[in-house]
Formats: C-alpha cells, structure tokens, sequence
C-alpha cells in the first residue's frame, strides 16, 4: 500500500505549493477483481432513501444520518464504515451500468484516484413512476469535462476567466487525459482538482484517511468539497487518471434548471473558501474531520 508524503515534510508548503511541485503522470494499471460492499449513508432524506437502499440486494451496510449534515460529513461516514483499500463515492442519483463497478476495481491502486463520469438525464417516468432511462451506454462526450462550450464576456465559474470569444472545449483530449495539468496546469477554467467529481469517483481509502477526509465546512453552500479533497490527495502524491469506459445517468430532478441556479447563486462563498485554503498549509492529522463522522455513525440508525 503506498503512502502519502510525510506530513512533517509538507506542512511546511502550502496545499497551492505542493501542487505546482507534483506531475500527473501516470500508467495504466491494473489490479485483480476484488469483492466489493455495498454502502449507504442517507443524509436524514425526505424521500425513504435509507429504507429503499436497505431491501436493496447489493447494499451491505446501510446508515441513516440523524439530521442532514450536508454530502462532505456523510461520505465521511462512509469511509470510516468501509474497510476496502478502495472507496468508489457515488451519488444516489447516478445508475451505472453493470460493468462500471467491475471497471474501478479493476484498475484500483493506492496511488491512483480513479474519476468516471457522467450523462445527465432530464426527468421522465414510466406509469408506475420508475425513471425512464435512454437506451445504450451513458455517452461520455456528455460530460463537461469531455465537451465543454463555456458562456462569453461573463467571469467563469470556478477561477474567474472571462472569454472573449467562444470555445470549443475539449479539456480530456486536450490534456492528454489530465497528464498536462501536472504542476498546477490549467486548461481555461479547469485544472487537476476540478477533474474529481465525486458523483463517480475510486480514491485509495488510506490516503483519503491521511488528508482528514472531505471537509464539512462546505456544506454552508454548494460545490468544491471533492475539489479540495482532490488537491489534497495530488498535493500528497496522488495522481488522478480517467476512466473513459466508466461512465454513469445522473437523473436530474423535476426542476433540473431551478436547482442548478439555485446551487451555483450559493457557489461564490465554496470558491472563496477553496482558494483560501489552498494557500494554507495541508492539515496536519490534528485536523482531521473523521472523528465528527465517528460521532454521526454513533448516533445513527442502522438499517442493514
């Protein structure tokens, strides 16, 4: 199992430091299938998720959170229920096909943060009121972060940027499958951390461990918990590799257009504190957020 920097050596520099020092060049790898648990935190919904999840099959362990707590403290939960050198995080709005479970495993390594990607769905049911899913494969090129055309003349979500003419983006092809944003590279609005999504996405479960897990202050607005988790992980060696072939629906809800809007009016407060934390040094194990899920799990209900 590999480990990441010492943290006597790195907390000297700070998070933005180390990325610029780290490359993300990387092989392809594979590993032996291994057996996988099947875990649910439900985030105190609304909805029976927790109950639906728990007479599912190919669920092992599942967790009803006593109140919401926001999705950084409940995938921290997560992690310290697993036990698997590897924890594959995924949204509960996301289907897969049969394959992509079998696509992470395969290529799972202590090194490797392993990201898929999604389609999004728009909202149809069936009479019975099962969500009514396109036919084939999800399509990758679906996915911003495979096809990207960016609004002009207004700042960019994530650094600002503002485009004085359109831009077919391409930031997978054009980065050499994310290898040239090593260093701190950047493609428009996008560098190494933006890649991990965590609606689909493999980390090494020590490293996550090591970086004190997703931080639970994000959850005051939307967005950027998996994009500091991720630089962390790169700032302490990990490299982030896309799997092309594991690709997932994300379902939107009803109102897809209303909640996107509503999340990115609460984005600014996320961003900001992203970029200040990236200037200050990565947390020391004294920081870490995993106790405060220690506690949540405690105070659970179990419902498998």
């Amino acid at each position: 199992m590999g480990v990441a920097a010492p943290m006597t050596r790195t907390r000297r520099r700070t998070v933005a430091q180390q990325l610029a020092a780290r490359d993300n060049v990387y092989d392809t790898l594979t590993a032996p299938f291994t057996e996988r648990t099947g875990l649910v935190i439900d985030d105190a919904s609304d909805d029976n998720t927790g109950y639906l999840a728990a007479r599912h099959p190919a669920t092992h362990n599942v967790v009803r959170l006593a109140q919401r707590v926001g999705s950084g403290a409940a995938r921290n939960a997560g992690t310290l229920l697993a036990r698997a050198d590897t924890v594959l995080y995924l949204d509960a709005d996301m289907v897969l096909p049969d394959h992509v479970l079998a696509d992470f495993a395969a290529r799972a390594h202590p090194d490797l943060v392993l990201v898929g990607f999604r389609h999004n769905v728009s909202h149809q049911e069936d009479a019975d009121g099962t969500p009514v899913m396109p036919p084939g494969e999800p399509v990758l090129e679906a996915d911003h972060r495979v096809v990207w055309r960016p609004p002009v003349g207004v700042p960019l979500f994530y650094t600002g940027l503002v485009l004085d003419e359109p831009v077919d983006g391409r930031p997978l092809a054009h980065t050499d499958e994310f290898r040239l944003l090593g260093h701190a590279g950047r493609y428009h609005d996008w560098d190494l951390p933006r890649m991990v999504v965590t609606a689909l996405a493999a980390m090494p479960r020590q490293r996550v461990v090591q970086v004190g897990g997703f931080d639970p202050a994000f959850a005051a607005f939307w967005g950027c918990e998996d994009t500091y988790l991720g630089a962390l992980l790169i700032a302490t060696g990990a490299k982030v590799v896309p799997l092309r072939q594991a690709r997932g629906f994300h379902l939107d809800p009803p109102d897809a257009e209303q909640a996107w809007q509503t999340k990115l009016a609460t984005s600014a407060g996320n961003i900001a504190r992203y970029w200040t934390l990236l200037d200050q040094p990565i947390p020391g194990p004294g920081s870490s957020h995993l106790p405060g899920a220690s506690r949540l799990l405690a105070e659970g209900i179990r419902l498998k």
